[in-house]
């Protein structure tokens, strides 16, 4: 094909040779011409000599190797426009760009090119990225709105808290039962502790939270009960229990009184320790929960032999190893000293019935349960102390020996709550309360009672009066809905109310006697023991009050008597701080 100078820029040939190239009639009539020097060939942003095609118009046009020859010279520019500065925001520098070196491009021979033949146009393209790539990086940069968060110490653009939630935790229905025999099915989630479902469970029982409040792990076929941990995993706790066990809701008032007197617990002919200590209150805790510390709780207890029914009375201590048991005697040599049970993975339990069951030797039975442990008694590691204050410095020196400082920790937890939260649970008088005053309309006219001695007496006599005013049938059946008023019950079954709520001073219930019909029984603790005192009726003028010094202090009615008796000791040997409670669920 011929080309003949109309005046057009030879540029025109340079500058569009991808539609040249396809167009698949011109690729047919094309014929050959001389090639053309390396420095007449013409590219992007370099002007061509304007006579250039006029000289050439007798000559043919090689196709092949004008191809070859862009080829070349467009590999030379774009090597040469990848080796162009940036700037520090990624566009250009606007300096001179470097004439690119072309390449002496090897001669082809003269021939006809074919129709089929395949034609490279990588290099356009190329060239056609490349430009696109200097158009993009040629426009002005927009300005960061965030610059703090592409630093190298910003936080990251996406925190935890920002993120979707994930999958919701697991479900499980728990079921617990009460000291009446109720039971309510709990939808608990599995990362639910024991103190989380007991407030749950008092929230929907509509009870007083006063951090006494336990979940009890209940084994009726083993004859073993223990209180859950507040940090434990009910879920993971349930998993060891085998069917016939169930949770039990209770109160527990002893759970952490060992922080509050220690020395009650921990009697000092049973606690030796590896280093001398100063035997205060507060080096005694600090021992326990101390790992670095060697507390050791010593002793004769009477241990039951594996898989035999007979009770052996061995020289007992404990260690964080573990407990063991002395085969000579009371020594503590290494090599008379023999492992009896590992804290590990194992629990603390009582026993409820161990004479009956295990035919122990006394009923201040305890035992020592591995968790993997169902319903194999005969794994048990079962021991039995002389006196409940001897159990209770064993289970108390097991428990803090196995947890140390996540015990102390859930004691503390309730206290912090409750001293962020004392500001807003006091009662403030307002304005209209403090404005009143004591008045006396016993005379024709009122008068203001200005001696604060005098309100007080008038207050007590308006007391003793509503309670004259009421018939007699309230006052025989007003104690009856009070929650300390247990009714007919054995003294045994009180003894174990009170032992299972534990054996703190100040802990009380009242019933009705079984040796006299109109009487009615306090039992209070005293000491890790349980004392009874009768409440006899006595008659004055005609009328009907209750009495527990024969007569010298009276009440109308048992609700006074209570009051009472948590003010003042009287002649009982502690005044009564907490009582017995059954809740139904």
């Amino acid at each position: 094909m011929w080309f003949e100078d109309r005046g057009e820029e030879p540029m025109a040939l340079a500058g569009g040779p991808d539609s040249f190239l396809h167009h698949p009639y011109h690729q047919d009539k094309v014929e050959q011409t001389p090639p053309q020097r390396p420095g007449e060939l013409a590219g992007p942003g370099f002007p061509a000599p304007p006579d250039r095609l006029a000289s050439h118009q007798e000559d043919d046009v090689d196709l092949e190797a004008l191809v070859n020859d862009m080829d070349a010279s467009l590999e030379s520019l774009c090597a040469a426009s990848e080796t162009v500065p940036l700037l520090h925001n990624g566009q250009h520098s606007r300096g001179p760009v470097p004439r690119a070196r072309v390449l002496q491009p090897q001669a082809a021979p003269r021939q006809r090119v074919q129709r089929s033949q395949p034609v490279s146009i990588l290099a356009v393209r190329r060239l056609q990225e490349e430009d696109l790539h200097l158009r993009t990086s040629s426009l002005p940069a927009i300005p960061n709105p965030f610059p703090e968060l592409c630093g190298p110490g910003s936080p990251p653009a996406l925190t935890p808290g920002s993120l979707p939630p994930g999958p919701a935790a697991a479900k499980q229905d728990v079921k617990v039962f009460s000291e009446d025999g109720t039971s309510k099915v709990v939808e608990i989630l599995a990362d639910m502790t024991a103190r989380d479902l007991c407030q749950l469970l008092v929230y929907r029982s509509h009870c007083v939270d006063d951090n006494s409040w336990a979940l009890v792990e209940h084994h009726p076929h083993l004859g073993l009960e223990r209180c859950l941990e507040d940090h434990e995993l009910v879920v993971q706790v349930e998993s060891t229990m085998a069917s016939e066990s169930k949770f039990l809701f209770r109160k527990n008032y002893a759970k952490y009184e060992f922080f509050k007197n220690p020395m009650n617990f921990f009697p000092e002919q049973m606690v030796t320790w590896c280093q001398q200590s100063n035997g205060s209150h507060t080096q005694l805790l600090q021992n326990f929960l101390n790992s670095s510390s060697c507390p050791e709780i010593q002793g004769f207890l009477h241990v039951k032999e594996l898989g035999r029914k007979s009770w052996k009375k061995l020289y007992v201590c404990l260690r964080r190893s573990g407990l063991y048991c002395s085969t000579k005697g009371a020594s503590k040599e290494p090599r008379h000293l023999q492992l009896l049970a590992d804290l590990e993975d194992s629990s603390i339990f009582s026993l409820i019935a161990g004479r009956k069951q295990y035919s122990a030797p006394t009923d201040y039975g305890f035992c020592i349960k591995p968790n993997r442990v169902r319903n194999e008694a005969k794994e048990l590691r079962l021991l039995c102390a002389e006196d409940e204050q001897s159990r209770t410095c064993w289970m108390t020196a097991c428990r803090l020996l196995k947890y140390g400082m996540l015990l102390y920790q859930n004691y503390r937890i309730p206290q912090q709550r409750k001293a962020m939260l004392s500001h807003f649970s006091t009662p403030v008088r307002s304005v209209s309360e403090n404005s009143l005053v004591a008045m006396d309309f016993s005379g024709q006219t009122g008068r203001v009672i200005e001696n604060p001695a005098e309100a007080q007496s008038a207050a007590l006599e308006e007391g003793h009066a509503w309670r004259k005013r009421s018939t007699r049938m309230n006052i025989l059946v007003i104690h009856r809905t009070q929650h300390w008023f247990h009714g007919r019950i054995s003294r045994e079954e009180s003894h174990r109310i009170i032992k299972q709520q534990g054996l703190v001073d100040g802990l009380f219930l009242l019933r009705d006697s079984q040796s006299n019909p109109k009487a009615f029984v306090l039992t209070l603790c005293h000491h890790q023991k349980i004392k009874n005192f009768q409440i006899l009726p006595c008659e004055d003028d005609g009328q009907t009050f209750f009495s527990l010094d024969d007569g010298n202090t009276k009440f109308s009615d048992l609700i006074q008597l209570v009051d009472f008796y948590q003010l003042n000791k009287g002649v009982l040997p502690c005044r009564l701080k907490h009582h017995c409670i059954r809740v139904a669920l």
